[in-house]
């Protein structure tokens, strides 16, 4: 059953085209749709295809873990994204009269590799302690997809924020465990998702429980994992051999009231940050730069009304702008266009 949502067709149009407040480092903020055939969406990602265009995605449905929740799809063509499609849902088989059965869909994440079709991993099950990844390619941008594809046991794919790319071809994914504690853990694929294997987890869940890495590039083979914690501020770690070891998982000063955040080295060497600066709730929605991935200088407020604004992704496309979709008070999901070279 499709179930009409409208949210003020014209306050939506209105507020697409200004700039927030008076931040000028964003140069672009817009609703990715005005209306949608499901109550609630969350967990948005956002990728750059190999001919430029831009592909937002993420899970809707009527509420967060309702079976009916699946992966919905929009591409930005021209200057407009096109109306949202289900391109993936929790179907799993059939039971015995033909009546399907179905689990929730989670957190999709896309990611372009160099050469290749376009990926989407996301996670299907009852919840996320039980869980599995899944994954479909599209070799047209987004427009069609292959059958999806049950990740091996054990493996999730990227749990939440976009896989890197490591020297060789190997693609290098973040992603955490919640049945024992919350465990960061590393998956590394050199086939683009047919093979697979698994580094960690680096923590034990008890000291600090964390989940959700973003990989953030430095000098040499170094990378320095940053995320969400349960202990009122993100955590980090760092590896000086491309991922294969991990030295301790600490606290960082940064506040995060246990909700996702999502990161990117830029082309200048700079890090950014899209997290809620706050202990507690989900509003703001702020940026941060760092140039060593340890001190965090705010930079743009992206949401402070009351409401949640939550679970970012961010990317830096092919002509250096920054692009960042954030879910906006579980109705909607919004874009926002940061030019680099503005922010100090």
């Amino acid at each position: 059953m499709r179930i009409g949502f409208a949210v003020c067709a014209v306050c939506l149009s209105s507020v697409a085209s200004i700039a927030l407040g008076d931040d000028t480092e964003v140069k672009n903020s817009e609703f990715i749709f005005e209306e949608a055939p499901f109550k609630s969406c969350h967990a948005s990602t956002i990728v750059e295809t190999t001919d430029g265009t831009l592909v937002a995605a993420w899970f809707g449905g009527t509420q967060e873990g309702h079976d009916d929740v699946g992966i919905w799809l929009s591409r930005k063509e021209g200057e407009h994204w096109t109306r949202p499609i289900e391109v993936a849902t929790g179907v799993q088989y059939l039971k015995p009269g033909g009546e399907q059965h179905r689990h929730p869909c989670w957190n999709p994440v896309l990611y372009q590799p160099k050469g290749s079709a376009l990926l989407l991993f996301y996670k299907c099950g009852p919840s996320p302690d039980a869980w599995w990844g899944m994954l479909m390619r599209s070799g047209d941008g987004g427009q069609r997809w292959s059958f999806p594809r049950r990740l091996p046991e054990g493996i999730a794919g990227p749990v939440k924020n976009k896989p890197i790319a490591l020297p060789g071809g190997r693609l290098f994914c973040g992603s955490s465990s919640e049945d024992d504690g919350w465990r960061v853990h590393f998956e590394i694929t050199p086939d683009l998702g047919r093979t697979w294997t698994r580094v960690g987890p680096i923590n034990d869940g008890q000291e600090i429980g964390a989940i959700q890495p973003s990989i953030l590039r430095h000098e040499g083979h170094t990378l320095q994992a940053i995320g969400r914690s349960k202990q009122g501020k993100l955590w980090t770690a760092t590896s000086e051999d491309n991922g294969l070891t991990w030295g301790p998982m600490t606290l960082t000063s940064v506040a995060n009231p246990n909700s996702g955040t999502d990161a990117v080295t830029l082309a200048d060497g700079r890090h950014l940050l899209v997290y809620n600066d706050t202990p507690k709730g989900r509003t703001p929605l702020n940026v941060a730069v760092s140039k060593d991935g340890r001190d965090w200088e705010p930079v743009v407020t992206l949401e402070e009304e009351p409401g949640e604004y939550s679970y970012p992704a961010v990317i830096q496309s092919k002509d250096g702008m920054i692009h960042i979709t954030y879910t906006w008070k579980r109705q909607l999901i919004k874009h926002a266009v940061i030019d680099p070279q503005t922010i100090e």
